[in-house]
């Protein structure tokens, strides 16, 4: 008779899958915080940063790592937070006129 096998390793800390899109939030709340004192350019750059930060991150890490930020596959994940993000930052830093300073 044959030992039965060892029970599936079960991950400790399942809730470390979500610590990538908790920080790329998290620069999104700041830079809501900062439109919302109305230093509106600092807060849409905060947001374009924190779509760049979506963008290194989900080319970085693997698909099970990434949680929240694998929406599609990596290669569509990675353009599309990059384009967002330079679209705001475009936004962002060319606008001259205003009381967004």
């Amino acid at each position: 008779m044959t030992a039965p096998a060892p029970p599936p390793r079960k991950d400790r800390r399942p809730w470390l899958v979500h610590v990538p899109f908790v920080v790329v939030m998290a620069l999104v709340a700041l830079g809501g915080l900062r439109i919302g004192m109305y230093h509106w350019r600092q807060g849409a750059t905060l947001i374009g940063g924190a779509l760049l930060t979506a963008a290194v991150l989900r080319g970085v890490l693997s698909d099970a790592r990434a949680g929240l930020l694998a929406i599609r596959g990596r290669a569509v994940d990675v353009i599309t937070y990059t384009t967002f993000s330079a679209l705001i930052l475009f936004v962002a830093l060319t606008i001259t006129r205003g009381p967004g300073v």
